[in-house]
């Protein structure tokens, strides 16, 4: 197993360039997926429970992602042959296609660089997720633990919060789009000076000068049940 090299990306960082092997035949990371959202994600190991269940999860809201011109991309500590052969026994045994490639990172190299192997299990990844944006830039990171399926609606849901605010240059409150306060409006960034904050509360509706927000423009995608 490879040992962790250099420091760990974070958010804001442009992630790592990368050749891969994948099911789908290699891959440079990210300038494969330039001009696009990608989706990269671990999972402990192939022919596992958990793991069936979210690639299934994944696989039926393919269609999403592809409509918020999101790809995806699958990684665990394995071989590709055991890839290729428990996709199969997915679409033959549970009706479901995977229509996207895995990673097969064998020594853990990439696994590593990226901070995905578990301390006390250093043959497994966790269930990491990194939302990587159309330059190459790292936007936003999940770990869950071996024990926990991730919730695929909230991985969507933060995808088209980041593209929704970065189109209309707000944040996005808690729940959104249906906060407790707000509901699915935008939050103006808080001003600085004097000025600002006064026009801030002629134009936009606040609960104060620091806490402002306004309609967005968003439509939210069909996602599977």
């Amino acid at each position: 197993m490879a040992e962790i090299m250099g420091t760990l990306p974070l958010i804001g960082d442009k992630f790592p360039e990368i050749t891969v092997q994948t099911t789908y035949g290699p891959k440079k990371l990210p300038d494969d997926y330039k001009g696009k959202w990608l989706i990269l994600f671990s999972h402990p190991g192939d022919f596992t429970p958990v793991c069936t269940t979210e690639f299934v999860s994944f696989a039926k809201n393919y269609d999403t992602f592809q409509a918020l011109n999101t790809d995806l991309l699958g990684l665990s500590v394995d071989q590709v042959q055991p890839h290729m052969k428990w996709v199969q026994w997915i679409e033959q045994n549970l009706k479901q296609p995977i229509p996207f490639p895995i990673i097969a990172d064998s020594l853990g190299m990439t696994a590593s660089k990226l901070g995905m192997i578990q301390p006390t299990r250093k043959t497994a990844t966790v269930r990491a997720v990194f939302f990587i944006d159309p330059t190459g830039t790292i936007r936003l990171i999940l770990y869950y633990p071996l024990e926990i399926g991730r919730n695929i609606n909230e991985i969507i849901r933060a995808l088209v919060a980041l593209q929704v605010g970065d189109a209309n240059k707000v944040a996005l409150p808690a729940n959104w789009p249906n906060n407790e306060l707000i509901g699915n409006k935008g939050i103006i960034s808080p001003p600085t000076d004097i000025p600002t904050a006064e026009k801030c509360e002629g134009e936009y509706t606040c609960y104060d000068w620091w806490f402002c927000y306004k309609d967005i423009d968003f439509k939210l995608p069909p996602v599977s049940k």
